[in-house]
């Protein structure tokens, strides 16, 4: 790519507006131009902005200190600063509804963190590996809602990342998966910053995550559905039953997921094959953000583990382990991911870079 396209982050002094700007710096593609947050942080630098509350292990990137901060209210600001924007703004599910599309109205590409728009119709919900042909319904989401250049795409809820690749890979060999328990172990970090109190969870396990168990169990159908009459219509035939609990480890959602078969089983071994071979069109693609290889197995008896495993491939792999026979069901396995990455803002990233590969920001 001649020259960068650029980006702007709204919601950029929250945890996922900095790990956006910590995994943009040096972008091949894309160059943060333009930060936008709550009235409060409007007009200082960025550093001003995030003095104090800076989370991020690394220092805040020299190209985005001396930004200037606007209100993230203020949309006309933010025309012609910037093509894409990455939302992670923080508020109501009504107002982040009408703030994303206000953005595409105005011709930006808005990229989503948020889950306000995740189950409109018309809005593919990006798994890139698994739903990229999803993207296709972009030119009729603009004729329904007279958008002209600007667009909509959302990423999913962090908590199922760690079983969809290891999922769609047996999909996509043809076998019919048509149910699933799923038990997650979700890190603190998923609850952003404070987060949960110390006192709630060191030395503990909280079995509640408001919504998550509900996301768990249907959002995976949407990314598996269909593109049909100008919306996505979500599959059928897959049970998943969800359990969500929070652990006291800062990064790194685990997942047990226990799935049964209808018709064909394939074989323990088949299994593995199919993980260790699976690549997608972000793959072949050569997208920047895209892991090789996507999904990782180990054979190690205790492995996947978020401390050794959570930064595989960038922190955009997904690491899967212990697959072996269950007594109720057909299989058994446990999957790992990087929550704040692959599971948050880098995720967000990949969906962009397919938006760009695709030629819907032309």
């Amino acid at each position: 790519m001649d020259k960068k396209i650029n980006v702007g982050v709204i919601g950029a002094t929250g945890m996922v507006g900095q790990n956006f700007i910590r995994l943009l710096d040096g972008h091949p593609w894309f160059e943060v131009t333009y930060l936008a947050a709550s009235p409060n942080s409007a007009g200082k630098t960025y550093a001003e902005a995030v003095a104090g509350r800076w989370h991020m292990t690394t220092g805040i990137p020299a190209r985005v200190r001396d930004l200037a901060v606007h209100d993230a209210a203020a949309i006309d600001e933010a025309v012609g600063q910037c093509r894409i924007v990455f939302s992670a703004v923080q508020m109501d599910k009504q107002g982040i509804l009408a703030t994303e599309e206000a953005y595409a109205a105005r011709g930006f590409a808005v990229v989503s963190n948020n889950s306000a728009h995740r189950t409109t119709p018309d809005v593919p919900m990006m798994a890139p590996e698994i739903n990229h042909a999803h993207l296709d319904i972009i030119p009729q989401q603009r004729r329904q809602r007279g958008w002209d250049r600007g667009c909509l795409v959302v990423k999913p809820n962090c908590s199922i990342q760690s079983y969809m690749l290891p999922l769609h890979a047996l999909l996509k060999a043809g076998y019919v998966v048509d149910r699933m328990i799923v038990t997650t172990l979700q890190a603190v970090s998923g609850a952003g910053y404070p987060g949960v109190a110390s006192l709630d969870v060191i030395d503990n396990v909280v079995p509640y995550i408001g919504g998550e168990e509900e996301k768990s169990e249907t959002e995976p159908l949407k990314i598996l559905g269909t593109v049909e009459g100008g919306k996505i219509t979500p599959a059928e035939g897959l049970k998943i039953s969800a359990h969500c609990n929070r652990v006291p480890v800062s990064d790194g959602h685990t997942a047990c997921v226990s799935l049964g078969f209808a018709g064909k089983k394939p074989s323990r071994d088949e299994i593995i094959g199919l993980w260790r071979d699976y690549s997608s069109v972000p793959q072949e693609l050569g997208l920047p953000s895209a892991p090789v290889p996507p999904i990782i197995y180990r054979d190690e008896p205790d492995r996947p583990q978020p401390r050794t495993d959570r930064d595989a491939a960038g922190a955009m792999a997904v690491t899967v382990g212990r697959l072996r026979p269950c007594n109720v069901f057909d299989y058994r396995f446990v999957g790992l991911h990087h929550n704040t990455v692959r599971g948050a803002a880098g995720g967000g990233i990949l969906a962009a870079e397919l938006l760009t590969a695709k030629g819907y920001l032309d």
